[in-house]
């Protein structure tokens, strides 16, 4: 893991590469996990970001990489007071976003696949895509809480 701070703007940013083998899912969860240990997300916060990246890290492993453990899935996030940003790209053409089905509906209700989708664009305030150099960038956005600091100002 990569950890770039620009004190400037008070972002936090980490980064890993994720081999495109379904087994490495659970490197996306540790990745996170460890991000948890400096961030202190809330539980829900937390929750909703775990589950949101390691589907998007699932479907670029899937099927943007193919699964094709030579190709590596990138994975972004980017802490902010009020944010929280992450970005999964991975080497596949991409997709178009509103071409997803809706998977609750009658005749989608029973397929296999096409929940992961839905599931971020429940949990994430902002899902979007787009093609970047040499692959696809999803982009998952969340809005943070503002807490009061507990304390005198510094």
């Amino acid at each position: 893991m990569e950890m770039v701070k620009a004190e400037s703007t008070k972002v936090r940013m980490f980064r890993t590469n994720i081999a495109s083998d379904p087994r490495n899912i659970r490197l996306a969860e540790e990745f996170l996990e460890e991000i948890n240990r400096t961030a202190q997300f809330d539980e829900v916060e937390f929750h909703k970001l775990l589950v949101s990246v390691t589907e998007g890290v699932n479907n670029a492993i899937v099927h943007g990489n193919r699964s094709d453990p030579s190709q590596t899935v990138e994975v972004i996030i980017e802490l902010s007071a009020r944010k929280i940003v992450a970005k999964v790209r991975d080497k596949g053409n991409g997709f178009e976003m509103g071409s997803v089905p809706n998977p609750i509906h009658d005749e989608n209700i029973m397929k296999e696949s096409g929940r992961g989708i839905f599931l971020m664009r429940v949990l994430a305030d902002d899902v979007s895509g787009k093609h970047v150099r040499g692959g696809f960038e999803l982009k998952l956005t969340f809005r943070r809480k503002l807490h009061p600091q507990k304390g005198p100002a510094s």
